[in-house]
């Protein structure tokens, strides 16, 4: 594909796009509604479709992706779009921009399905370009909507250029409103080239932890936690912002970190046979196998570190001596760290607060309101309970920004 092709499509998006703003948005709120209703059910032949291609494109098992969709899009279904455009637009015919180019990163689904609904729900049509490790959701998307809406399917398209091709990069950089996700090198190259009047709207990288008290550090609230938390460990094999990389341990107990650990390395171990990881490419097994053989040298010099990993190295739980960050190599390698109470809690995950997403907390008794406060005010976007961070709401503040006030013209938001 070439750059003029590039700038046709923006070109016919922007044409159809004048339809699509002089009908109600009530007509395309409906639509899209439809939309998720059909991506929400779990009969749907677009999520058939999903689960049988992107298994080989994306490299997860085909139950990871089965067991994930299922999580995620229980409750994106249209009640919940009608509810985020009451909550989020105090005139529901607000508008979006002539056009929005979408540059998706990742592989993980569910992100690619609201980046392309948005948009549209403001009456904006959109260009994408296909994530280079998923180039299967995104197409997906795009003919789900146009079988529900004819002017709805004008207005989304769908493109696959690498990264590397900066021409085209660039045609796509040349919309009204550009609205990119990835890392954070990514999103300042991607700011460095699109300025006002065009609006970028940006998510950079992000990360998730969890935090576990003294109530749920023994018995059966541990082994409950444990498998809740392997379970948001193993699904899409740690590789999304809600992905716990590490648990803080909290509380006075000297065994507890011990305990956590041998408990999730379990709860991984079985989490295993019912979805197995996925595909792992060299350097980031080499960074993997890195991180584990680290973490048993100090063990074997003496410091309080201890390692749980299967024979074929499919997971690793390291026990850390300390709460000081290190670094998370994904492909469930999780750290357990110790912290003495929630105000230590509060000070180690200071250095994370860029880019903290989302926190699952239990077994703190004494006031968990109080401390789920207190994680949002260290910038985490969310919390909830072990075994709930791979399910956010459709309407989930990320960054502490609504999903359709960025994309919008400022009349008609709401704060």
């Amino acid at each position: 594909m070439s750059p003029e092709e590039i700038t046709a499509r923006l070109a016919s998006l922007r044409e159809a796009g004048q339809k699509l703003r002089q009908r109600p948005a009530a007509s395309t709120h409906d639509a899209l509604a439809r939309v998720l209703d059909g991506w929400s059910d779990p009969g749907s032949r677009w999520r058939a479709e999903l689960e049988r291609t992107l298994p080989d494109a994306a490299g997860f098992s085909p139950e990871t992706v089965r067991e994930g969709l299922a999580r995620a899009l229980h409750d994106w279904n249209g009640a919940a779009l009608k509810r985020l455009v009451a909550q989020e637009l105090s005139d529901p015919e607000t508008l979006g921009f002539d056009t929005t180019s979408v540059l998706l990163a990742g592989s993980i689904p569910m992100p690619t399905l609201l980046a392309l609904i948005a948009p549209l729900a403001l009456r904006s049509p959109v260009l994408a370009k296909c994530a280079s490790r998923d180039p299967v959701t995104a197409p997906l998307v795009a003919q789900s909507i146009a079988e529900t809406d004819a002017l709805l399917g004008a207005c989304i398209d769908v493109v696959d250029v690498p990264g590397s091709d900066a021409a085209c990069t660039q045609a796509l950089l040349a919309a009204d409103c550009v609205m990119a996700t990835g890392s954070d090198e990514t999103i300042a190259a991607v700011a460095a080239r699109v300025s006002p009047p065009r609006r970028l709207v940006a998510r950079g990288h992000k990360l998730s932890v969890a935090a576990l008290g003294p109530a749920a550090t023994q018995g059966d609230a541990l082994a409950a936690a444990a498998e809740a938390l392997a379970l948001d460990v193993a699904l899409w094999d740690q590789q999304g912002c809600l992905s716990p990389i590490a648990i803080y341990v909290c509380g006075d107990d000297a065994e507890a970190p011990d305990r956590v650990a041998a408990a999730l390395a379990a709860a991984l171990e079985a989490a295993e046979q019912r979805w197995p990881r996925g595909r792992v490419d060299a350097s980031d097994a080499a960074r993997f196998e890195h991180e584990r053989a680290e973490a048993e040298l100090r063990q074997a010099s003496g410091r309080r570190v201890a390692v749980w990993s299967d024979p074929r190295k499919r997971f690793a739980v390291v026990r850390e001596q300390d709460a000081a960050p290190r670094p998370a190599p994904l492909h469930r390698f999780v750290r357990v760290l110790p912290v003495h109470d929630a105000d230590a809690l509060l000070r180690a995950v200071l250095p994370l607060s860029k880019h903290l997403a989302a926190v699952a907390i239990a077994g703190f008794a004494a006031d968990p309101a109080g401390l789920a406060s207190a994680l949002l005010r260290r910038g985490a976007s969310r919390t909830c309970a072990p075994g709930e961070l791979q399910a956010p709401p459709l309407d989930w503040r990320n960054e502490g920004r609504g999903v359709l006030q960025p994309l919008a013209l400022e009349p008609g938001c709401k704060e």
